[in-house]
């Protein structure tokens, strides 16, 4: 888990840097209040010893996780409601999609889009660079 400047830990985010849609849908989260208060890992630009233990870049690469602030590797539809509630906005979703029923029609609903998710990127129009503000190879944003 990566900890700021402060020593206080934080959620960290590992997504598919080279994916057109999940890039905009990070750029989506990264513009929202409180999201300065999250890691942001592009899995393309790091390698396997910036992983945290348990996960492979194929993996992180394939499917969406977060290690939250106890330092619990998640994946899926639950990585998405730990990042919602990171986020004062949709804190809401993310408390809502922890009730039983809903946490499992998210995963499912999740299951269902992942194997879309390649005809989707090809339809998604390549995203212009974006200067890169990391110090450690967009390890995080702060």
């Amino acid at each position: 888990m990566i900890q700021d400047d402060f020593g206080s830990k934080a959620d960290t985010v590992y997504f598919d840097g080279q994916c057109p849609l999940c890039t905009r849908e990070i750029q989506f989260y990264r513009r929202q209040r409180g999201a300065e208060n999250v890691n942001w890992v592009d899995v393309a630009k790091v390698g396997k010893l910036d992983l945290p233990v348990g996960l492979t870049q194929e993996d992180a690469l394939a499917r969406f996780h977060i290690v939250n602030v106890k330092g619990q590797l998640i994946s899926g539809g639950e990585a998405f409601s730990a990042l919602w509630l990171s986020l004062p906005a949709f804190r809401w979703a993310g408390r809502f999609f922890q009730i039983n029923f809903f946490a499992f029609l998210l995963e499912a609903m999740y299951k269902i889009f992942l194997p879309c998710r390649p005809l989707l990127q090809r339809f998604m129009p390549k995203l212009p660079k974006q200067p890169d503000n990391d110090s450690q190879n967009c390890e995080t944003d702060r």
